[in-house]
């Protein structure tokens, strides 16, 4: 886990610094399935603002995500830019919304940091390609190499006297 020490940081109110950071990411756990960033290591962007009351963080790097299509389960691939903002007030009785839960003990978490950021840029589904077909639901058979339809399956005779009762 990477952290940054804000303790060697000598801002006075107005003043900023910047500086780029090698954060390692860690693994994804989404529906089950594992996502690896990759590379396990980024060149961050890290800039931080002091305020009159409180620090401005920003993390901003690129990175790709590798792991299972959520219809097909084949390899998909997921550039991801993030640009996260953060604040941190300095007071010692500020409320808990004003400050940061990845300042810790004068440190910045910039993996848990970067890994929630990366979570908030996800797209809904993650797929090996736009037109993914996903798996067939009756046979499981990969709908993107063998595209097919079944055949409507045989009631049994017992339910017939509901379907009537559908048609009605």
């Amino acid at each position: 886990m990477t952290t940054f020490p804000l303790r060697r940081l000598r801002l006075r109110s107005g003043e900023s610094h910047s500086e780029h950071v090698p954060i390692a990411l860690e693994p994804f756990d989404l529906g089950g399935q594992r996502y690896l960033p990759v590379p396990g290591q980024v060149d961050a962007t890290l800039e931080v603002q002091r305020a009159t009351s409180g620090d401005m963080f920003r993390l901003s790097f690129a990175t790709r995500l590798h792991g299972p299509c959520m219809r097909c389960l084949r390899d998909a691939v997921v550039d991801v830019e993030v640009d996260a903002r953060e604040y941190h007030a300095l007071a010692d009785d500020a409320a808990d919304d004003l400050r940061s839960e990845y300042v810790v003990d004068d440190g910045l978490q910039l993996s848990q940091w970067a890994r929630d950021a990366i979570a908030t840029v996800l797209p809904e589904q993650i797929l090996c390609r736009e037109d993914c077909a996903g798996l067939c639901a009756v046979c499981g058979k990969d709908l993107n190499e063998e595209p097919h339809v079944h055949e409507e399956t045989q009631l049994d005779p017992r339910w017939a006297a509901l379907e009537a009762l559908r048609e009605e």
